[in-house]
């Protein structure tokens, strides 16, 4: 809306804005000084200071009214303001001040040509003494003491001789102050009238000032450009690295670094590029980079140097570096500073193209952890939180969550082979132990295994097993690695040992013979890897310390040659004798396996008379008899076993692997059973949980008992439904879209918005 007023024959073009009332007088001011959607801009052809008032009526209209505000007093006192030091005692209307840093006097021209310098104190002016949180409305946009109430003028010096530290100060008294220490940096200083130790004392006084009041945006900016410029004017006496870190969107102090170093043909470096990113006015960091601060700073440090090494270089260009400095006080306009031939490239596209590449790329890296960060009462240090970083910050995870983890592993590693109980290893991630070990489950232990730098077997990915809450894991150092795929070597062996793991644990005790042949096995393979080796003895672990079965193995060996059974059976017959002697148990076992094999069971015996006299020459005795005990003190590895991957057919190799792929599915657990099996192609998952999404996704929090009764409508049980929609979440968008909390169920509407797009 617009409004010609004729105030005093100027014309003044008057726009009325509709905002919000300010929670207070102190917001007020910050709100008129900052360029926010409240400030008020009035333009006007006379030089006279035309000053905006407003009247809060209601929280939706705010109406104002114009006024010149408080003239300048006309003050009596001739003396020539001078700099008061820090130590200085100056009494005024019966208030000592001892902190110095003001000029105090009657006269001191403002630069801008219009009245008195805005900081001058002037006891011969009216004081009334206040105290230091009065305010008036003369208290304006552009405060100077000289224009204050005589009430305003005695509030100021309260809190002059004070502290200077109580943050309930209005701010406009704190600005009247900084106006003080502006005028001796960007006047005094440049004229020499300011030594190097005062010059460093200032600069103290205007960070503690920061520290304090820097909750105000305009005083932060206005304290922080003021900084800048003094690490410009005596870089031998100050410097601030964070201020170059994180510099603002008009940081006179990043584009001279950045124009030095681009004069002097360095390269830029990473924590250089890292700041024009955070500079550069054409581009915003978005809320992962915004939100994990210092995860970001490290990946592009990281990505940065990975892809450029020491640091681009950039190619100085022709538009020239201008120092130029915007002051908070009125009464500085127009001052000038001594200027360095210098390029200025921060505006340059073609460098800062390369650089956003990258904090693209870390941006949408470290999305999901941003993501789970999000959450109502979530940590970094928390292991679903670790389990979210990027490859490239894993090393960040034993500063935050895996220091204890990794001690913990490296200790059963070294004592116990890396064989650990599930319920120990489940304490790290730090929540209760589920009543099944299910997909999701199977993966949170794999994956903080991975994050912390091991690998564990089993691992669903490449042993095909799976294990059970009161069941074993074992450990083993370096891990599979990112990009490891298992040869057909490997699902050779793996059957190989799975086989032979099941004859050895035939009577519960594993013999050290029977350990060593099937040990040997691993190491004597030629055709396998280092990584391979390693996966397969924690394999081989786990298969002696857990209970044999023979799940998925009838339907996988029905299908098998005669070759290729009498293949399995050699191994077999091996690992049995491998202990010198064969115990009834261990011959019904195996005459269990021959059937299983589809062979006659009767050639057990057999078998173990041909291999056993064809090594040591010793009738096997009756299959009856307690024990079997060959000529020599122990069994020798069979060269035809370790020969098994060299056989005359290809197809006991095939055959093995084949075998070793058995599948062992996850069971769901019997509250995420539904009536309904109809899957939509459109959505993923079957039509009673799509509706029970469709409907929780209507607000972002809701109880457990909200929650039951809309499953109950449904005919679904809550934990196998929310879990089901959590599955289904994370192979759509590698997330979970619900979380519980005691009995809050909160629905993450950035997943929600994901999955819907």
């Amino acid at each position: 809306m617009e409004f010609w007023l004729v105030i005093g024959g100027a014309v003044i073009l008057y726009y009325v804005i509709k905002a919000k009332a300010a929670s207070s007088k102190q917001q007020t001011h910050e709100n008129n000084r900052s360029s926010s959607e409240n400030e008020v801009r009035v333009t006007a052809t006379t030089n006279k200071r035309v000053v905006a008032s407003s009247n809060h009526d209601d929280d939706d209209l705010v109406t104002f009214s114009i006024s010149y505000g408080y003239r300048e007093e006309k003050s009596k006192n001739r003396t020539q303001g001078k700099w008061i030091k820090p130590g200085e005692p100056i009494t005024i209307k019966g208030q000592t001040c001892t902190g110095g840093n003001f000029y105090f006097g009657g006269k001191l021209s403002s630069l801008d040509g219009y009245g008195t310098e805005a900081s001058l104190v002037d006891d011969s002016l009216k004081i009334e003494n206040k105290p230091s949180g009065y305010e008036d409305e003369s208290l304006g946009y552009w405060p100077k003491f000289i224009s204050l109430s005589p009430e305003g003028r005695g509030a100021f010096v309260s809190w002059l001789s004070g502290n200077r530290d109580d943050p309930e100060t209005p701010l406009g008294y704190v600005f009247i102050y900084f106006y003080g220490l502006e005028r001796r940096v960007t006047v005094d200083s440049i004229n020499d009238s300011v030594d190097d130790i005062e010059f460093k004392l200032l600069f103290d006084e205007i960070l503690r000032l920061k520290g304090i009041y820097g909750g105000s945006r305009s005083f932060s900016n206005y304290s922080t450009r003021l900084l800048e410029i003094m690490c410009l004017l005596r870089p031998h006496v100050v410097s601030h690295p964070e201020l170059e870190k994180t510099p603002q969107r008009d940081s006179l102090l990043f584009k001279h670094r950045l124009a030095t170093t681009v004069n002097e043909e360095k390269s830029v470096s990473a924590e250089l590029a890292l700041a024009w990113i955070r500079f550069y006015p054409d581009y915003n960091l978005r809320k992962p980079a915004r939100r994990c601060r210092y995860e970001f700073s490290q990946m592009f440090t990281r990505l940065y140097g990975k892809k450029y090494g020491d640091g681009i270089i950039v190619k100085p260009n022709k538009t020239r570096l201008k120092i130029e400095y915007l002051p908070a006080s009125s009464s500085l306009r127009g001052i000038t500073f001594p200027q360095q031939d210098l390029p200025d490239p921060s505006n340059l596209k073609g460098p800062i193209n390369k650089l956003i590449a990258i904090a693209d790329e870390c941006t949408a890296e470290l999305d999901a952890y941003s993501r789970y960060l999000a959450k109502p009462d979530t940590s970094r240090t928390d292991i679903e939180a670790v389990l979210l970083l990027p490859d490239d910050l894993s090393d960040l995870g034993a500063t935050l969550g895996l220091g204890k983890f990794k001690k913990w592993a490296d200790d059963a590693i070294s004592t116990k082979n890396g064989l650990v109980s599930v319920e120990e290893f489940w304490t790290y991630i730090k929540s209760p132990l589920p009543s099944k070990i299910n997909k999701k489950e199977a993966e949170l232990i794999q994956n903080l295994a991975e994050k912390a730098g091991y690998g564990i077997a089993p691992d669903t990915r490449f042993h095909h097993a799976k294990t059970s809450t009161n069941g074993k894991l074992v450990l083993f150092p370096q891990g599979h690695g990112k990009y490891f795929e298992p040869s057909e070597a490997y699902s050779e062996m793996g059957m190989a040992l799975r086989l032979g793991a099941m004859v050895a644990t035939i009577d519960s005790h594993v013999d050290q013979a029977e350990l060593h042949l099937l040990t040997q096995l691993i190491d004597h393979d030629t055709n396998l890897s280092l990584t391979e080796k390693r996966s397969l003895h924690a394999y081989l672990v786990w298969r002696l310390n857990t209970p044999s079965n023979v799940t998925g193995l009838k339907a996988r060996v029905e299908s098998l040659g005669k070759t290729e059974k009498a293949a399995i059976s050699r191994i077999l017959v091996g690992v049995a004798m491998a202990d010198g002697k064969i115990d009834p148990d261990e011959i019904k076992q195996l005459e269990k396996l021959y059937a299983l094999l589809g062979l006659d069971k009767a050639l057990v015996t057999g078998d173990i008379h041909g291999m056993s006299s064809s090594k040591a020459g010793v009738r096997p005795a009756n299959p009856q008899s307690e024990i079997i005990t060959p000529a020599s003190s122990s069994f020798q590895l069979d060269e035809n076993i370790l020969a098994i991957h060299e056989s005359e057919t290809k197809d006991v190799q095939s055959m093995l692997g084949a075998i070793f792929m058995e599948d062992e599915p996850f069971s769901e657990s019997d509250d995420s059973t539904t009536d309904s099996t109809v899957v939509e192609e459109e959505t993923g998952i079957d039509k009673p949980h799509y509706a029970l999404f469709e409907s929780l996704i209507r607000k972002d929090k809701w109880t457990r008992e909200e929650v039951e009764a809309l499953c109950r409508e449904s005919g679904l049980m809550v934990s196998g439904a929310l879990e089901t929609i959590n599955d289904w979440s994370f192979e759509k968008v590698d997330a979970a879209v619900l979380e519980e909390d005691g009995d809050a169920i909160y629905i993450d509407q950035e997943i929600v918005e994901e999955i819907e797009g």
